[in-house]
């Protein structure tokens, strides 16, 4: 389990480099910012992505609750090249947004194959 922190951290150092090098402009999911960079701000949650019994820390739920202001930046990101390298389930990581209690989360967004609860 402690592996994965360096597996992000190895995903952000690479990440960073692609982001400066190609320097991306057009509009995305999460606006500016790709679904694979907007993922490493999700670190916090690895264990609540494992475990659908797990209960996310609060740095998992501020960091969700910024990501979902944009239901399809949030799901870009649960779906991300990012999300899968380290791991997450994203059947399991879709769970998340009910599990912190946000209110205003976009209960029944599609999600690729996964409908939000």
């Amino acid at each position: 389990m402690a592996i994965r922190p360096l597996i992000l951290l190895a995903l952000a150092v690479v990440l960073a480099g692609v982001v400066l090098e190609g320097g991306a402009d057009g509009a995305r999911e999460c606006g500016k910012s790709s679904a694979d960079r907007m993922a490493l701000r999700m670190a916090p949650c690895i264990s609540a992505a494992d475990d659908p019994e797990s209960t996310p820390t609060g740095s998992c739920c501020s960091a969700v609750h910024t990501i979902g202001k944009s239901p399809s930046c949030l799901c870009a990101v649960m779906l991300s090249s990012t999300a899968k390298m380290a791991g997450i389930k994203p059947e399991v990581a879709i769970t998340i947004p009910k599990r912190c209690n946000m209110a205003d989360r976009p209960v029944g967004y599609k999600c690729g194959d996964y409908t939000l609860p």
